[in-house]
């Protein structure tokens, strides 16, 4: 059975995040604060967290810290804050995901589902594969159709660093300063060349990509199973 640990400290969220979790078969652990989260986690050891960043007694991005010290399991952001750079922040300091209050339990469960199945690191494997093409980390080769895809540098260095993060959110801050450096963090258009080039060379559809992901003001996300992003997104 999943156990999932649900930090929030509004009780009508609290009851309906429990019913409708343990109606799933989930077991379920409920945390209104920082302190009693970090000390359920630390006792109960949870599949898979949801997250208030809106705590009583702490931020929660000071949870996702206190937990990523030793604890791997997904972390899912539940906030009402809607500006781009403290969701930024949330994935920085580590979590996996990011939902926006008010939300459909439907779109919660939905991710939550996906972010357990991806809970195993894909670092394990050596060769990712898709529908549409496979990326192979170890020899550094991506294969499209039985045909060695050519990349250069910059875009193969991003596709690692998507493939390797694959489910989670990479940040546009993150991805920038993993490929060109620090100072290059505000430079958000590279991004939107490189990923176009990317989806170019990689997606069947490139105006419907269903692998190189954009999460609109957010950052990037690899899906290894695919998923057409909605219009917006794209």
């Amino acid at each position: 059975m999943t156990r999932v640990l649900v930090v929030e400290d509004e009780p009508q969220i609290v009851r309906a995040l429990r019913i409708n979790l343990k109606a799933r078969g989930y077991q379920v652990d409920a945390a209104p604060d920082g302190r009693t989260a970090l000390d359920l986690a630390a006792r109960h050891h949870p599949d898979v967290v949801l997250l208030d960043l809106g705590l009583p007694d702490m931020d929660g991005t000071e949870v996702i810290k206190g937990l990523r010290g030793w604890l791997s399991v997904p972390i899912i952001v539940l906030s009402a804050r809607h500006a781009s750079d403290e969701k930024v922040e949330a994935l920085d300091v580590g979590a996996d995901d990011y939902v926006t209050k008010p939300f459909g339990m439907d779109e919660l469960l939905a991710r939550l589902r996906a972010a357990v199945r991806r809970a195993t690191p894909v670092e394990e494997a050596a060769v990712i594969k898709t529908d549409a093409f496979s990326v192979d980390l170890a020899a550094k080769r991506v294969v499209r159709d039985g045909a060695d895809v050519r990349l250069t540098p910059t875009e193969w260095h991003i596709l690692e660093v998507l493939v390797r993060n694959a489910g989670r959110l990479v940040s546009q801050q993150q991805l920038l300063r993993e490929v060109w450096g620090p100072s290059y963090e505000k430079e958000t258009n590279y991004l939107r060349v490189y990923l176009a080039q990317l989806r170019r060379k990689l997606e069947t559809d490139p105006a419907h990509p269903r692998h190189l992901i954009t999460e609109p003001g957010m950052g990037y996300r690899f899906e290894i199973q695919g998923h057409e992003a909605p219009a917006e997104e794209r």
